[in-house]
């Protein structure tokens, strides 16, 4: 595989492994704090970490951007990522728990990775091939395994319809996001954390909730700041070189480190389904990421702004500032002439061509 390749899967694992690590640190902050309070303040650490994150590296930017920003035509992609995944997909999972078994709940939740691959397939286009397929299968249920708690109640039900809801409400949140993914991460995650988090916390204190001490509510926002903040900038920066589909089925992988965090963290003992899912869930993983896809296609003239490194088989464009010749890596407005070339491609940015 190119390297080109290599960092957006690195950034997705690392996207994972930052959010799985939020299970067991949640479930210790869950003995002092209720659960849509701490919902609240994780998503407003996410958003208040961008909004630092952001202002830092603005001062280190100078005069040449290195992300792009978010304009008109961006706004509807996001606003419907947010109200999808932000406010209506948590206001339906509460709603299914209260009425649907754990064991049910916990199983149905691994539906968003298919719901993920599902939208982006057959309703945004994306190219995912057989081997794909057979990754998110693998993937999929690996997560049930570990999920599967045979000794709890079991049911379908209205409320397993509504937590069903979330998963696809989410799954397209997930490819909303793709669509903006071109743009600064940073600003993305502020919205979307300011937004999932005040809309929490207030419902929170609406429910007859109440805020916990200053120290718990300090080590909430710390957790989400990089549990959420951090890992949703790497998910999206993902989302620009392998689509959302892909960065959606090794995002999957959160679980599994979780899982494993909490035998150190909390003395938990591994069960024999863990042991069971993690061969299925490395599987999956590798025929995902040894996926190989070339082959000849068309570029059509395109107008766009986003990040992008020179010298790149896409951007062989010339500069009018002297300035952006000596920042390699940067942002602008930057035209792709029509053309035709073979090579390996995953489904990025520029390669949203059907098959």
């Amino acid at each position: 595989m190119k390297e080109k390749s290599t960092y957006p899967i690195l950034q997705a694992l690392g996207a994972a492994i930052l959010f799985g690590a939020s299970t067991p640190l949640s479930k210790m902050l869950l003995q002092e704090i209720e659960p849509v309070i701490l919902a609240g303040l994780l998503y407003l650490g996410c958003g208040l970490s961008a909004i630092i994150l952001r202002l830092f590296r603005l001062a280190l930017e100078k005069d040449v951007p290195i992300e792009a920003d978010l304009t008109q035509r961006d706004i509807p992609w996001l606003a419907g990522a947010v109200i999808a995944g932000g406010i209506l997909a948590p206001i339906l999972l509460l709603i299914g728990l209260q009425s649907t078994p754990a064991a049910t709940a916990s199983i149905l939740l691994n539906l968003e990775i298919v719901a993920t691959v599902i939208i982006a397939g057959y309703i945004f286009s994306e190219a995912i091939g057989r081997r794909i397929w057979w990754a998110m299968a693998l993937i999929t249920i690996a997560g049930i395994a570990l999920s599967l708690d045979v000794t709890g109640g079991w049911g379908i039900s209205l409320g397993a319809l509504a937590v069903i809801s979330a998963c696809f409400l989410w799954g397209l949140d997930n490819n909303l996001t793709r669509n903006v993914s071109a743009k600064d991460p940073l600003v993305i995650v502020a919205i979307k954390g300011l937004a999932a988090g005040t809309f929490s916390l207030l419902l929170g204190l609406m429910i007859g909730n109440t805020l916990p001490s200053l120290g718990i509510i300090s080590l909430a926002l710390l957790v989400g700041s990089f549990s959420y903040g951090v890992s949703i900038t790497l998910f999206v920066l993902a989302m620009r070189g392998l689509g959302a589909a892909r960065t959606g089925m090794l995002y999957a992988t959160a679980p599994f480190i979780g899982a494993t965090l909490s035998f150190v963290l909390l003395r938990e003992q591994p069960s024999l389904l863990f042991l069971v899912s993690i061969p299925l869930m490395v599987l999956g993983v590798v025929l995902m990421v040894s996926e190989s896809h070339a082959h000849s296609h068309a570029h059509e003239f395109e107008e766009h702004n986003h990040r992008h490194s020179h010298p790149e088989i896409h951007h062989d464009h010339t500069h009018a500032s002297e300035a952006l010749d000596e920042t390699p890596t940067h942002a602008h407005w930057h035209i792709h002439p029509p053309g035709v070339h073979v090579h390996e491609h995953n489904p990025d940015l520029h390669h949203q061509h059907p098959h």
